[in-house]
């Protein structure tokens, strides 16, 4: 099995480009403008940070930005994720390997362990809420008196604890699943990382800034998308979160040799990471195409109320042509207003 460690911390370091904030945390919404406010704030603080979201919101770039912002340049940042292996396994990579004439307090931890590495730095920990309750009490101990013995000698940590849960956390503290005392340790700054369907209006820029960090990866020339292709991002919800319109973004391209997306270069990447019920293909591309069209122009002139004029702003196309389109897809008039 690879090593959790591993798997997080190169993960991470994809997520964050020098001199530039973390994707995640792109756009001007009220939800991520209270985010990027609360890693301000929250940076120069020394006492625990957990961050709360729902799968696939990219959490661990939230962290990375707490120790960018609050840590000396050439303090360890170790990222571990509690759920990427065994329990075991979990702890001896937390705790380490203790010497057999070693103390087994809570304390004592190995020279190998993270808690270890990570001194003087960011000692994150991905899923905490997956550590068994044995470790959540060496973790709240360690915490609470900022030291731990190394060899039987005691070391001040001088690390600050990162955590990430799910949003059922609180529950969890409730039903004593997870430990209050390492709660509170942890929640000195709380961030609850929004989802997508919080904060679309957002996704656009997401898609765009998507756009560009995977063109730049992977050495292909820089590529735009339309206005009307940014709009159908914008409208959809995405459940999965950042990771599927990540994986959305990096399928175009792939796939796509244009410099310029539109709307039916994006159409094969959504049905691919989109769909949950089995697709049944009818009809040719073509059809398929049309059917997609009106469903959507229809979809984005009753979020407006039939009204022509915001409806083709959010469309990406000017309002003639929006009549035009309606016309030829038959989608009725008789119900839209001309404002």
């Amino acid at each position: 099995m690879a090593d959790p460690l591993m798997l997080a911390d190169a993960r991470a370091t994809r997520f964050i480009r020098p001199g530039d904030g973390a994707v995640e945390l792109v756009g001007h919404s009220p939800a991520i403008a209270r985010v990027q406010e609360l890693i301000r704030r929250g940076a120069s603080l020394d006492g625990g940070a957990l961050i709360t979201a729902e799968p696939g919101a990219g959490v661990e770039a939230v962290a990375r930005e707490l120790h960018l912002r609050g840590r000396p340049a050439a303090s360890p940042y170790i990222a571990v994720d509690c759920d990427a292996g065994d329990p075991a396994s979990v702890d001896r990579l937390l705790f380490g390997h203790l010497p057999a004439a070693a103390p087994t307090d809570l304390e004592s931890v190995g020279a190998d362990s993270c808690i270890a590495t990570a001194r003087g730095g960011t000692l994150y920990l991905h899923n905490v809420t997956e550590l068994r309750a044995s470790a959540q009490a060496q973790l709240a101990r360690i915490a609470r008196d900022g030291e731990v013995r190394i060899d039987g000698a005691p070391v001040a940590t001088a690390l600050r604890l990162v955590a990430s849960a799910p949003p059922g956390i609180d529950a969890d503290v409730h039903a004593h699943r997870f430990r209050g005392d390492l709660y509170r340790r942890l929640s000195t700054v709380r961030i609850d990382l929004p989802p997508l369907r919080d904060r679309l209006d957002d996704v656009p820029a997401l898609a765009a800034r998507l756009l560009e960090d995977t063109c730049m990866a992977e050495g292909r020339p820089p590529r735009t998308f339309t206005q009307a292709a940014l709009a159908l991002v914008g409208a959809l919800t995405w459940p999965g979160n950042l990771a599927e319109l990540r994986s959305a973004v990096e399928r175009v391209v792939a796939e796509v040799v244009e410099d310029v997306i539109q709307i039916e270069h994006i159409l094969p990447a959504l049905q691919l990471h989109r769909a949950h019920a089995p697709f049944v293909p009818t009809g040719n591309l073509r059809e398929a195409r049309l059917r997609f069209e009106r469903d959507y122009i229809a979809s984005v002139l009753q979020h407006h109320d039939w009204r022509m004029a915001p409806a083709a702003q959010a469309l990406g196309i000017q309002r003639p042509n929006l009549y035009r389109k309606a016309r030829q897809l038959g989608i009725p008039l008789v119900r839209m207003s001309e404002s």
